[in-house]
């Protein structure tokens, strides 16, 4: 297995390694969540490569119009014989179910139990391999109810003895983010922009479709891994800010605040917006550098080139992250 932050060697096209497959492979690959976000995209690029794709999920009043054909299925952690059934003659099991943070009875304890129940019957339905989406430096040890679960989670991956890959990203970006366009959104309304401390802890965005790519690819891997999925660039979150800001024509000045003040004026602005901007959890990881990585890059599209070619666009609607994932 290659260590945390290695990435793969250089791999077939997406369409030839999943062209390869044993000839026994039905051609139906399984998503979770295909009809939200990272999941989305895993979905459409399989659809692009010719594969039949099936998602289990929360939310299937929510399709997009480009998945009209992916077959549809309940994510009901309660009923493990339909998930397995669901799961019934798929080669790869795509997963990026996860939770942000903790809402109502929904918290990341659970994740983990429902996880640990979705690869169980993934493993009695003979599913061939998943690929898992993880996140930048799990640790069974961090603080960090997310980070401490999200290693659970590898660990239960682990153990249940089925070929798999997890990738571990941190921010994502593209046209539906919900982090990039919030931060643009704030700067075209509000006079100022506060940073919290120092500003100068670094993140390493990949861009959504690479991210889609490389588990395509990671379907193909001839042995267990797990790899950093990173970006080429890894700026200060105070540079990310003001290429922003440059990008969307914003005059909001940028602020360095004390982390304290910066809560607070997040939670003040989630109580308008009926949303959660920003928890204590992810400002600190954050400030604490566990948005970042120092592994070699497996996406190739450039954040500040995004930021630049999307400025028109870029935070003139905002979104509204319980609205997509909890009402």
């Amino acid at each position: 297995m290659s260590r945390t932050g290695m990435t793969a060697p250089p791999a077939a096209p997406t369409t030839e390694l999943l062209a390869n497959r044993d000839a026994n492979d039905t051609g139906l690959d399984v998503v979770t969540g295909a009809f939200s976000y990272s999941g989305g995209a895993i979905a459409r690029e399989l659809l692009r490569a010719g594969r039949r794709v099936r998602t289990l999920t929360g939310h299937p009043d929510r399709r997009p119009n480009q998945l009209d054909d992916v077959d549809v299925r309940p994510l009901d952690f309660d009923d493990p014989p339909a998930l397995a059934a669901s799961l019934a003659g798929a080669t790869t099991l795509y997963n990026t179910y996860w939770v942000r943070f903790a809402h109502g009875p929904v918290d990341h304890a659970l994740a983990v139990e429902n996880s640990r129940t979705l690869f169980a019957a993934a493993r009695r339905a003979g599913v061939s391999k998943i690929v898992h989406l993880s996140i930048l430096h799990p640790s069974a040890a961090s603080p960090y109810p997310y980070f401490r679960g999200k290693a659970l989670v590898e660990r239960v991956l682990a153990e249940t003895g089925l070929p798999y890959a997890a990738l571990r990203p941190s921010v994502l970006f593209d046209e539906r983010g919900v982090l990039l366009n919030n931060i643009a959104w704030l700067l075209r309304r509000l006079p100022a922009f506060g940073v919290g401390g120092h500003g100068t802890y670094r993140v390493r965005p990949i861009h959504l479709d690479d991210l889609a790519t490389l588990a395509l690819e990671a379907a193909g891997w001839p042995d267990d891994r797990i790899v950093d999925a990173v970006g080429p660039e890894r700026p200060t979150f105070v540079e990310l800010v003001d290429e922003i800001r440059a990008a969307v024509g914003s005059r909001a000045r940028i602020v360095r605040v004390p982390a304290p003040a910066l809560l607070g004026l997040s939670k003040a602005m989630g109580a308008v917006l009926h949303d959660v901007l920003l928890t204590a959890d992810e400002y600190r990881s954050m400030a604490e550098g566990l948005a970042d990585s120092d592994a070699p890059a497996t996406g190739a599209i450039r954040l500040s080139q995004w930021i630049a070619d999307h400025g028109d666009t870029l935070g003139t609607r905002y979104a509204n992250e319980l609205d997509l994932h909890f009402r």
